[in-house]
């Protein structure tokens, strides 16, 4: 990622894997550890979430009170004045991190049930601004700047779902189900998506977790109706409580 080039519009990039590092490898050493049911994927960090604190939708009282991860951040080499990155210590909330982590929080209680069955990742690990300050999402590049960066994430996703072994791989959000199927073509793992947790969506502020909920329940059920129809001895017996 660090040979990668952005243009204009572009002014800012960060990388939370590198100056946040310390936090994110707590993250994957306590709950990246061995096979999971179900990798969900985000597109890439936000700026008051996994920005901040290098944990995918990284809302902060959610990362240090509910996981209990908490590490000095260090500073990008380069800011934006209106996005500086105070780790910890920043009060802007993540409003998709919040929706995501209390869902998690108040279906299984604990972060360790959680993560038993459920791994959050995220495709890319940049953050691109604008010289306003403004979010530019990887969707937005110029189609030889995607290329490359989609390169490098295509290949890290494939690692971590080969690491992970998923059942199930659901983006979150159409842009991270589309790199999904992208990235690792034919499978046998079930596929699907649930509504981004975004306040810029309307849908998603009409109640996100009831609706993520919901479309979780419907690729459960898609995936029992699809493996009734083998030989006994291939079915999948999982099925979402």
């Amino acid at each position: 990622m660090a040979k990668l080039k952005f243009s204009a519009p572009v002014e800012y990039c960060y990388n939370p894997l590198d100056y946040a590092r310390r936090s994110c490898e707590q993250y994957l050493e306590r709950y990246g550890d061995g096979q999971k049911e179900v990798l969900m994927v985000g597109m890439n960090p936000g700026p008051f979430g996994m920005a901040q604190t290098g944990v995918p939708f990284g809302e902060i009282s959610k990362v240090r009170d509910w996981m209990k991860i908490s590490a000095p951040v260090d500073a990008p080499k380069r800011q934006h004045p209106k996005r500086l990155i105070q780790g910890f210590e920043c009060t802007r909330k993540e409003v998709s991190g919040d929706r995501l982590w209390t869902w998690a929080e108040e279906r299984f209680e604990t972060p360790n049930k959680f993560f038993k069955r459920f791994f959050v990742w995220n495709y890319c690990p940049l953050v691109f601004m604008e010289g306003s300050g403004r979010n530019r999402t990887p969707d937005k590049l110029p189609a030889d700047e995607k290329d490359a960066l989609y390169a490098a994430c295509d290949q890290a996703l494939c690692e971590v779902i080969e690491a992970l072994d998923p059942d199930f791989v659901i983006g979150i959000g159409a842009f991270a189900l589309k790199r999904i199927k992208a990235a690792i073509g034919e499978t046998e793992r079930t596929l699907g998506t649930v509504l981004h947790p975004s306040p810029a969506s309307p849908a998603a502020n009409r109640g996100w977790q009831p609706q993520a909920e919901k479309q979780l329940r419907r690729i459960s059920q898609e995936r029992v109706e699809f493996f009734s129809t083998l030989p006994k001895d291939t079915k999948n017996q999982w099925n979402c409580e």
